[in-house]
């Protein structure tokens, strides 16, 4: 799929549009990025500046183990249900930026099995 091989960094400013217009934070949509993948700031940056694929990223990516809480519709098609695994984690992260530009709480946003 042509997302695969997309970089992040052509996709980043799209949601950080996103999430702004609703009122919400860069900082906040890092933090949910962060959240995700287990990148620091630091890390993200890197991916960023090296135009890192989505398929790198995830590859790359330590994924937080209560992302199989995230459940929804994106696109017409439940996350839960996506059947390829890197396909399944970008819809996690497009799940995840339009709870954030619904103005969801982070703390909401950020699942914890706890």
């Amino acid at each position: 799929m042509r997302i695969f091989t997309t970089p992040v960094s052509s996709v980043y400013p799209l949601y950080v549009a996103k999430v702004e217009k609703k009122g919400r934070t860069q900082a906040e949509l890092d933090q949910v990025i962060e959240w995700l993948t287990g990148f620091d700031d630091a890390a993200l940056r890197q991916h960023l500046e090296d135009g890192t694929t989505f398929e790198d990223f995830f590859a790359a990516a330590t994924l937080n183990p209560d992302a199989a809480l995230i459940t929804g519709v994106v696109c017409g098609v439940r996350v839960e249900d996506v059947a390829d695994p890197l396909m399944q984690r970008i819809r996690y992260l497009d799940k995840l930026v339009d709870e954030l530009a619904r103005g969801k709480a982070i703390e909401k946003v950020l699942r914890t099995s706890a």
